[in-house]
């Protein structure tokens, strides 16, 4: 299998528990992957024998517009679009990030790692 990565999405979103992250909303970075079998695409250089770009953007995009408490559940969401509009797709995996959190430091972001 070879690897299809798109990296630094960026987006601003409503997500989190605190009444204010749903109304003033804040940055995340999206960074996703995708294992497929590229043999196809090899031989006939055509993008409908490989997983397009700009529809794992989109899926990213249409997910982290749905307001969610948890970027666990974003992230579960994204793969789930992926895995399901994707049939090409064996792994997918993503790192969402949330940068500047509401809690108590100075911390740079908070994230969370997944892949199915």
């Amino acid at each position: 299998m070879q690897r299809i990565e798109v990296n630094d999405i960026k987006v601003y979103a409503y997500h989190g528990c605190l009444p204010e992250e749903k109304t003033i909303g804040g940055e995340y970075v999206v960074s996703l992957w995708v294992d497929v079998d590229f043999t196809a695409s090899y031989e006939s250089d055509k993008l409908a024998d490989t997983v397009d770009y700009v529809q794992l953007n989109r899926i990213v995009a249409e997910e982290m517009a749905t307001p969610s408490k948890l970027i666990e559940h974003v992230g579960n969401r994204i793969l789930s679009r992926i895995k399901q509009e994707c049939k090409e797709v064996t792994t997918a995996g993503l790192r969402l990030q949330k940068l500047s959190p509401p809690i108590n430091g100075n911390v740079g972001d908070v994230a969370v790692v997944m892949e199915r």
